[in-house]
């Protein structure tokens, strides 16, 4: 094992100490629930994520039918807690549609095609990136892939463990290769954890961060 696995390793174990290992208890890992969820997500604070997701299934039920033939200004109104609420249900409704039209009202595919193939097909609906289908295909199938969000992407560069300009997909595949399979939803959600409450966006609070000892950037 060479120095830069070894201190991703401690750095994993020191998390999970910190803050237990985590668990999915919120909407199970059913694929179009756990996508409705990522989009209702995009540029919303966990908090309001919630919210919008348990008023949006107060209303529905969250399948491709309902939200397909929902009313456009219900899902608004169920989603207005979340930002970029009216964007989102446009989107929501056409990813709906699509879903019914194109895979016969079911995303059980990722189940049975390759990563990559699972991935393009997510791809190909409305508002669904490269974060949106990893989060899908993690959570959901278990597929072999590390989203990383924007709590990911700052801790991973601030800990050194992928490269300060590296994209998207640069830092999935960094993360990847420093951590087993069977770790990535750990690394994932605890590299949330760790971005939300101590090492924020503007403001990182080294002083009390469980792996300051492991970072480079708390001693700048």
């Amino acid at each position: 094992m060479n120095e830069e696995t070894r201190r991703a390793e401690q750095v994993l174990e020191t998390l999970k100490e910190h803050f237990g290992v985590p668990r999915l208890v919120d909407i199970g890992n059913e694929p179009f629930k756990v996508l409705v969820r990522t989009i209702i997500s995009q540029s919303t604070a966990e908090v309001n994520t919630r919210r919008a997701y348990q008023n949006l299934s107060g209303k529905f039920s969250i399948t491709p039918q309902e939200l397909a033939n929902a009313e456009i200004s219900e899902i608004e109104e169920a989603l207005r807690v979340a930002g970029l609420y009216r964007n989102k249900a446009k989107i929501l409704k056409r990813v709906a549609a699509q879903v019914l039209e194109k895979f016969n009202c079911s995303l059980s595919f990722i189940h049975d095609l390759n990563l990559e193939e699972a991935r393009a097909r997510l791809m190909s609906l409305p508002g669904v990136g490269p974060k949106t289908a990893d989060v899908v295909l993690l959570f959901s199938a278990q597929k072999p892939t590390l989203p990383v969000d924007t709590h990911v992407d700052r801790v991973s560069k601030r800990l050194n463990l992928a490269p300060r300009r590296a994209s998207y997909d640069v830092v999935r595949e960094t993360l990847q290769k420093l951590y087993p399979s069977e770790e990535y939803l750990t690394v994932h959600l605890l590299f949330i954890s760790l971005g939300r409450k101590y090492c924020k966006a503007l403001k990182p609070i080294h002083a009390v961060c469980p792996v300051r000892n492991l970072c480079p950037s708390a001693e700048t």
